[in-house]
């Protein structure tokens, strides 16, 4: 016979499983909690491994191929275009859209096949310990952005491994997640660092996550689409081309948004048939 604690256990499950089936709103608190745990133990249990090479883009792989694999077990589904674009032996800026936390598995789509990556974070990260230091280890360089100045100061330093070790640096150029049809206007501080390397800006857009809904608490099953364009380059740009390359930025990576949101939306809404 079960004992007593056996079925407490499993009536417990039983309605976890219910509520989960029965309520969106609590499919949508179940589903942000696995996923951040998830990520949470992908990205820390290496850490031992990490200690013995810091501050390495590799250390991430591991992490990015847990998260990788969170988020299909939560019914997403992702598809990863333009890797012709992609020159894993040179180095530049990646801009990337920005719409939620759910960015961790875009980034841990696009750390395998880019060659050398660091990000660029918030300060406030370095208070989730022991996530901050996995995310330090694998090179994340953290800014306050309160401090503008002392944001693009930080960054310039990192940026000499633009053209000293070929890496690449990750930027949210909207600078705070949104889920509008319409991108953020662009921060200038990527933009100055690729001016001042010379090095080429490498636009990444995600379709819209319209499968996800903080208002109404919705997180079902979707797909999303990841395209990396083709380059643009900085070559002989100056201070004076800044404004005009934000624009070429901006409208390049809102127009493809706009496709690819509305062929993720087409494929979500087969799928929720």
């Amino acid at each position: 016979m079960m004992s007593c604690s056996s079925c407490e256990l499993l009536g417990f499950a039983f309605m976890a499983f219910l509520i989960f089936k029965i309520s969106s709103r609590a499919r949508y608190y179940i589903k942000w909690i696995v996923f951040i745990l998830g990520c949470m133990l992908s990205a820390t249990l290496p850490i031992p491994l990490m200690l013995l090479r810091p501050l390495d883009y590799r250390n991430a792989i591991f992490p990015a191929y847990g998260c990788r694999k969170m988020a299909h077990l939560l019914g997403l589904t992702y598809e990863l275009r333009g890797l012709e674009n992609v020159d894993r032996q040179k180095g530049g800026i990646i801009l990337l859209n920005h719409q939620s936390a759910l960015d961790l598995v875009i980034l841990a789509y696009l750390w395998p096949t880019c060659g050398k990556l660091t990000v660029v974070a918030k300060r406030e990260l370095m208070l989730l310990f022991p996530f901050s230091l996995a995310i330090y280890l694998w090179g994340t360089l953290f800014i306050n952005r309160q401090n503008s100045k002392a944001a693009i100061d930080a960054i310039r330093k990192q940026s000499k491994a633009i053209n000293e070790n070929n890496a690449k640096i990750i930027f949210f150029p909207e600078g705070t997640r949104h889920s509008s049809d319409l991108l953020l206007p662009f921060k200038k501080g990527p933009f100055h660092i690729a001016i001042e390397s010379q090095c080429d800006i490498v636009p990444v857009v995600v379709s819209r996550y319209t499968f996800l809904d903080s208002i109404r608490r919705k997180f079902g099953r979707g797909h999303s689409i990841i395209k990396i364009l083709p380059t643009i380059s900085t070559n002989g740009m100056s201070k004076d081309n800044i404004l005009t390359l934000i624009q070429t930025a901006q409208n390049a990576m809102q127009n493809e948004y706009e496709k690819l949101s509305d062929e993720a939306s087409a494929i979500n809404n087969i799928k929720s048939l």
